[in-house]
């Protein structure tokens, strides 16, 4: 816990910081779409999280992405799938890649890296192929409504997503934090022979880590596509797996496995998103954007390795 609080005492020093620096940070505009950004990242954050407590990694989020959003889109404006329907079958999809995944890391052997970064390749070439490199949309979201209100409306002022984003940790937090499976969970990322030893499944828990990520990868790439309203399959989702990434080690989630914990990976979450958004309004070459995410992985990663040998 002292590692969350510590990122959670960085994250609002940054936050004075650059409310002195630019008080437009402060606006209840800039305030309302950092939030909605924060909801969105933080689910995929979450599902990534998850994967990495086990001592891996998914490399495909953005491709998925890409993916679900051209489908949800054929889906509803080309074949006119009722909405409910449409995104039931989008984010199956997305909890089936992730069971791929899963059987492929821990039945067939292959290491996690190497399976997810085929996997980003081959769901980007698929949804540039299925669409012939056309930029899909949903139009005006006529008959869309709710859809379009979960991804981009506020209730009482603050965003949907964002409420979604709360309403999906508390309910990881009890199952990570309060279950026996999120017990074997952070077992089997902290020694997964010692935990086969003990009787518990790893093989099973590492792929329900996987589906768990495929599942809220398609819950947060719905609200993407419909936050966007435009899915160029060829940059839609592009990096958001490094964002992810960023998010869950910055918020204290050890790339080794066996640690980590949802307030966490919210608070690496907000803060990156808010140093992308300092990057904004202090006028700073946005190209940096990526040296600002390296930089926080970097970071993460140091912090890791200097507890490690303290401990």
């Amino acid at each position: 816990m002292k590692k969350e609080l510590g990122i959670f005492t960085i994250l609002a020093i940054v936050c004075v910081a650059l409310a002195i620096l630019s008080p437009e940070f402060i606006t209840a505009t800039n305030l309302q779409n950092n939030a909605r950004l924060i909801g969105i990242f933080g689910i995929y954050a979450i599902g990534m999280g998850i994967v990495i407590m086990t001592g891996g990694i998914d490399l495909s989020v953005g491709s998925v992405s890409a993916l679900l959003g051209v489908s949800l889109s054929m889906l509803l404006v080309e074949w006119k799938v009722p909405p409910f329907l449409a995104v039931l079958l989008v984010i199956a999809l997305t909890t089936a890649l992730g069971f791929l995944n899963g059987i492929l890391i821990t039945k067939v052997k292959m290491q996690a890296f190497i399976v997810t970064l085929c996997g980003l390749l081959f769901y980007r070439g698929l949804s540039r192929y299925i669409t012939n490199d056309n930029t899909k949309g949903f139009g005006n979201s006529e008959g869309f409504e709710t859809l379009k209100f979960l991804a981009s409306d506020n209730i009482f002022g603050v965003p949907t997503t964002f409420i979604l984003l709360l309403i999906i940790s508390v309910i990881m937090w009890i199952v990570l934090h309060r279950s026996v499976w999120g017990r074997y969970l952070f077992a089997v990322g902290r020694n997964e022979m010692a935990s086969k030893y003990s009787g518990i499944n790893s093989d099973l828990m590492i792929i329900s880590a996987y589906v768990v990520c495929g599942l809220l990868t398609g819950i947060a790439g719905v609200l993407l596509a419909f936050y966007t309203n435009s899915i160029s399959p060829s940059s839609h989702g592009n990096s958001y797996e490094l964002y992810a990434v960023a998010a869950a080690v910055l918020g204290g989630c050890s790339l080794r496995g066996g640690t980590g914990s949802i307030f966490g990976i919210l608070v690496g979450t907000a803060l990156l998103q808010v140093l992308r958004n300092l990057v904004i309004l202090l006028d700073i070459p946005s190209s940096l954007d990526f040296a600002v995410m390296g930089v926080v992985i970097l970071l993460g990663v140091l912090a890791d390795q200097l507890l490690q040998k303290k401990k």
